[in-house]
C-alpha cells in the first residue's frame, strides 16, 4: 500500500514536471533580493493556487511570505510543511539555487495533494523570504508560524548530494564606524579616520583567528570605506558574519569578535555601532528517522551519497531552517545539480537551470514527497485512510 501511494505521488509530479521547470526558470530569470521577492512569491503561490491550494498572502504580516494549504476531505491526521525559499544574492542572482528550492517544494506538495485524502494529510507550502541573511523563517516563527506542523522539510541545491545538514549557528552584523572628515593633506589633525578603525579591527580579527577553534568562522566585507583619497573617511560600514557549531558557542565567540571591533574605535576615537541584521540562525536538529527515509528514497531515484567529503561541505552553510528544526521535526538535505561550481559563484547560478538542474528538481520533488509519505505512515502507525482511490 505504501508503494501505491508513492506511485500516485510520483506520477503526479511527473505529469507536472514541465510546469515546475517553467516556474524554476522564471524565478531564475527574475532574481529578487530578500524582503523584495514580490514577483517570486506571487509566482510560486499562483502555481499552487491553480492546483487547488488555499493561499494566505501576505502571511502573518510579512509582505513577501505566503502559506498555501491543501486540506483532506476527512480528518487531518498529519500536517507537513514544505519550505519555499526564493530570495537571490546581491550581484549573483540565484547562485544558491533558491529557484529550485521553490520548484521542488511546490512539486512535492502537488504530488502529496494527489494522495492527501488517503493519508489524512494536510499539505502546506510556506513561502519564507530573506533566507540569505534576513531570517525570514525566524520572523515567521515569532509570529506563530510552523507550530501546527508535525514535520517540516525542504531540499537545497548543492554541487553534490549530501543527506544531513550540519549548518553553523550564525550572527549577522552590520558594523559602522563614525569619525570626523578633514582634508587629508591640509588638516589631517582635525580628522578621525573611520577607515583606520576598520583596518585595526580587521587586523585584530586576523590575529584572533590563531586562537579560535577550527570549527568557527569569522568573515565579512567592508561595504563603504570612504569617498575620496584626499578626504579622511568620516563613515565606514561593513557586514560581518560570526559562525559556530552551536548557539551557545556562538554567544561566547561574539564577545571576542566584538572586542576586535571595539579596538578599532578605541585606537582611533571613532564611534562604533554594531546592529544585528537578523536574529541568530541556530544549528540544525535533524529528525534522524526522516533523514533515513529521505536517503533511501533519493537512492532509489539513482542519487549517490558516496561523494568526496571535500566536495560535500555545502551542508555546513548556515540556514534559518535550523531555527525551525528547534521547534518541529525537520530535515534539510542537499541535492546535487552536477558540475564543478559551488554555491555563491556565478557558475553555480548558471548550473541552476538546464538539464542537471531539471533532474535535481524532479528527483528532489519526488524524494521529498516519498519521505513525507514514509514519515506520515510511520508516525500514524496505520495504513492509508482509504483504499486505492486518490484525491483530486
Amino acid at each position: 500500500m505504501n508503494n501505491d501511494v508513492k506511485t500516485a505521488a510520483h506520477e503526479r509530479i511527473s505529469e507536472l514536471l514541465g510546469e515546475l521547470i517553467g516556474l524554476s526558470n522564471r524565478l531564475h530569470a527574475h532574481p529578487e533580493l530578500g524582503w523584495q521577492e514580490h514577483r517570486s512569491s506571487a509566482d510560486v503561490a499562483g502555481v499552487l493556487a491553480d492546483h487547488g491550494f488555499t493561499i494566505e498572502q501576505p502571511y502573518l504580516g510579512l509582505e513577501t511570505s505566503f502559506r498555501a494549504r491543501y486540506t483532506p476531505t476527512g480528518d487531518t491526521r498529519f500536517t507537513v510543511g514544505l519550505m519555499a525559499e526564493y530570495d537571490a544574492l546581491p550581484g549573483l542572482g540565484h547562485a544558491c539555487g533558491h529557484n529550485l528550492i521553490s520548484a521542488m517544494s511546490t512539486g512535492a506538495a502537488l504530488g502529496l495533494a494527489r494522495v492527501a485524502n488517503r493519508l489524512g494529510l494536510e499539505v502546506q507550502v510556506i513561502g519564507t523570504p530573506a533566507e540569505e541573511g534576513g531570517g525570514g523563517k525566524i520572523e515567521l516563527m515569532d509570529r506563530g508560524a510552523f507550530r501546527d506542523l508535525d514535520f517540516a522539510l525542504m531540499a537545497h541545491p548543492a554541487p553534490v548530494d549530501v543527506a544531513e545538514a550540519r549548518p553553523f549557528a550564525v550572527t549577522h552584523w552590520h558594523v559602522t564606524y563614525t569619525g570626523r572628515a578633514a582634508h587629508a593633506a591640509a588638516y589631517p589633525q582635525r580628522g578621525i579616520n573611520a577607515n583606520d578603525a576598520f583596518l585595526i579591527a580587521q587586523v585584530a580579527l586576523g590575529l584572533l583567528r590563531q586562537q579560535l577553534p577550527s570549527t568557527v568562522r569569522v568573515h565579512g566585507v567592508q561595504t563603504n570605506g570612504g569617498q575620496a583619497p584626499n578626504a579622511i573617511p568620516e563613515r565606514t560600514e561593513g557586514r560581518w558574519y560570526v559562525r559556530a557549531e552551536t548557539t551557545a558557542e556562538l554567544l561566547e565567540l561574539e564577545q571576542r569578535v566584538r572586542r576586535c571591533f571595539e579596538a578599532g574605535a578605541l585606537a582611533t576615537g571613532a564611534t562604533l555601532e554594531i546592529t544585528e541584521e537578523s536574529q541568530r540562525y541556530a544549528e540544525m536538529r535533524t529528525d534522524e528517522q526522516a533523514l533515513d527515509f529521505y536517503r533511501a528514497n533519493a537512492q532509489a531515484l539513482g542519487r549517490d551519497f558516496s561523494v568526496d567529503p571535500a566536495a560535500a561541505t555545502m551542508n555546513r552553510a548556515s540556514t534559518d531552517m535550523g531555527n525551525v528544526s528547534q521547534l518541529v521535526n525537520a530535515i534539510h538535505p542537499y541535492i546535487g545539480v552536477g558540475g564543478t561550481a559551488s554555491n555563491h559563484q556565478p557558475a553555480f547560478a548558471a548550473a541552476c537551470v538546464g538539464e542537471g538542474a531539471e533532474r535535481a528538481l524532479r528527483d528532489g520533488a519526488i524524494a521529498l514527497a516519498h519521505t513525507v509519505i514514509d514519515v506520515a505512515l510511520s508516525r500514524l502507525g496505520t495504513r492509508p485512510a482509504q483504499s486505492l482511490g486518490v484525491s483530486s
